[in-house]
C-alpha cells in the first residue's frame, strides 16, 4: 500500500448558487492554492508536469489516473468559502475517483467553477459553471470515471460523492467534473448504489448545512 501523505488542497470557491430549479448559476471564479503539511516530495521539471497533465483523455483516462494517484496521494482537501470552511476526506478504495479529484484541483480546473446548485436539506452540487474557460477545459480533459461503488460507503449526511449521466448510463460511470454533498443530516440513502461515493466532510459540516449560500461576497486569492 502505498504510504498516506496528508496534504490540504486549498480550494477558494467564490460561489453563487441555486435554489431547487437550479435554473441560475453563478459568475464567479474559484482561485485554487496548494499547501503541503507534511514531507515534501522532490518537485518534477515543469515541462514533465505539463506533459502529463495534457495526456488524459477517454481513451487512457484508467491508466492515466492510476499513475497520478501514485504520484500525488493527496487525501485532504480544504474548501474555504465566505461562509466557512469544508474540510474533506478522499477514500483511497476509490483511487480512480480520487486521483481525478486531485488532478482537476492541481490543474485549476475548479479555479472556473461554483456551487451552482443547492437543493435546501438534500444537496450541495459544485464543479460547474457558465464561463467559457470552464466549458474549454471539460472539452479537454474529455473523460469519464468507471464506477467505484462499496457497499460501505452510503449517502451519509456530508457524503461526497460524484455525479453522472442518468440515460444511457447502465454501468453508472461518473463525471469527473461535477459533485455533490448531502446537505440532509439523516443521509439520502435512495441515491445509494447510484453514484460512486469518494470521501466526506470531516470538518464544516455547519457550512454545508447552509440553505442560503445564495449570497455569498465574492472573492479570490
Amino acid at each position: 500500500m502505498l504510504q498516506k501523505h496528508k496534504y490540504i488542497l486549498f480550494i477558494f470557491i467564490n460561489c453563487i448558487v441555486l435554489f431547487s430549479n437550479c435554473d441560475k448559476k453563478e459568475k464567479s471564479p474559484v482561485n485554487t492554492v496548494i499547501k503541503k503539511t507534511e514531507k515534501a516530495t522532490k518537485k518534477k521539471p515543469q515541462k514533465q508536469q505539463e506533459k502529463e497533465l495534457d495526456t488524459i483523455n477517454k481513451d487512457n483516462a484508467v491508466s492515466f489516473l492510476e499513475a497520478y494517484g501514485k504520484l500525488n496521494p493527496e487525501t485532504i482537501v480544504l474548501i474555504e468559502t465566505r461562509l466557512g470552511n469544508l474540510k474533506i476526506k478522499l477514500y483511497p478504495e476509490t483511487p480512480l475517483h480520487r486521483a481525478s479529484f486531485v488532478f482537476l484541483t492541481k490543474t485549476g480546473y475548479f479555479n472556473t467553477t461554483a456551487f451552482h446548485r443547492i437543493v435546501p436539506n438534500f444537496i450541495v452540487q459544485g464543479g460547474n459553471s457558465d464561463f467559457p474557460i470552464t466549458r474549454k477545459l471539460r472539452m479537454k480533459y474529455n473523460y469519464r470515471i468507471p464506477a467505484e461503488m462499496k457497499p460501505n460507503r452510503t449517502h451519509k449526511y456530508g457524503a461526497l460523492a460524484a455525479a453522472r449521466q442518468w440515460e444511457n448510463n447502465p454501468n453508472k460511470i461518473s463525471s469527473p467534473f461535477e459533485f455533490y454533498m448531502i446537505q440532509d443530516k439523516r443521509g439520502s440513502h435512495h441515491l445509494d448504489g447510484e453514484h460512486t461515493i469518494f470521501g466526506e466532510i470531516t470538518e464544516g459540516f455547519d457550512t454545508v448545512s447552509y440553505t442560503h449560500l445564495t449570497l455569498p461576497t465574492i472573492y479570490s486569492v
